[in-house]
């Protein structure tokens, strides 16, 4: 064996290995862009300062935010889990949190882990579009889909026990004279690679208790009106962490 060969290989070597798993975790850890604004570290101070309850038809919980603070259990870092009591079952809409600002035109970054089996939860665009968190599930109800409407165009998920990340590039409804004359657009990146391009949204899903006009005209009486980035609650250990905003 060429030992002097090797020794001038093995820095190479390592060097590739560390680029290329340097690559293939970038979407994590994401830092905030200049304009952008960090609304969750983890921490119960950026969950206290920078979010709330939505107070829907449903809303059974009561200030300040149950969501509770627990361990990484991959670095050992604080972090935020979905799974506030008042949500238990499945009762979305009774304790989802949603960001204090409201925007029309924005880009996001989301980190999330689902730690059991099944594990639901889900982003809300504006309070409005759900991009769907949920475990073992592929279809226009599930994982990464813009739900009901547009299935992801590859499964990137990483699985239990694995921080995942959607970055979103949302483009809001457009109105004339308080006339709808463009439906919302969205395109979603999951984990770096983009599964949703430029797609249009038609209505809210849900009902009521789903978010801002799921209750009107069964979803699809979309107002001119900003919302907030919504997380929600369902009774599943869904944690979340390096969450940033920017409006565009």
């Amino acid at each position: 064996m060429n030992f002097k060969l090797l020794s001038k290989l093995l820095p190479l070597v390592a060097l590739i290995f560390t680029f290329s798993y340097a690559e293939a975790q970038s979407y994590l850890g994401t830092k905030a862009p200049k304009g952008a604004k960090v609304y969750l570290k983890g921490s119960a101070k950026s969950l206290h300062k920078n979010w709330k309850y939505w107070e829907g038809p449903r809303f059974s919980s009561e200030m300040p935010i149950k969501w509770p603070v627990v361990t990484d259990p991959v670095d050992g870092g604080k972090v935020i889990s979905s799974n506030d009591p008042a949500g238990a079952g499945g009762k979305y809409g009774a304790a989802d949190i949603v960001t204090k600002d409201e925007f029309r035109d924005f880009t996001a970054h989301v980190e999330f882990f689902i730690k059991n089996e099944g594990g639901n939860s889900g982003v809300y665009l504006q309070n409005r579009y759900e991009i769907q968190i949920l475990d073992g599930d592929y279809g226009d109800h599930g994982l990464a889909a813009i739900i009901n409407e547009h299935i992801p165009t590859s499964e990137e998920y990483k699985g239990i026990g694995k921080w995942n990340a959607y970055d979103i590039e949302f483009k809001a409804a457009r109105f004339t004279n308080g006339k709808l004359t463009e439906k919302a657009r969205v395109t979603v990146y999951f984990n770096g690679v983009k599964i949703h391009d430029n797609k249009e949204i038609s209505q809210v899903w849900g009902g009521p208790n789903s978010g801002i006009d799921g209750g009107n005209d069964g979803g699809k009486g979309i107002t001119d009106t900003p919302g907030g980035l919504k997380l929600q609650a369902e009774g599943h250990d869904v944690l979340y962490r390096n969450i940033w905003i920017k409006a565009n």
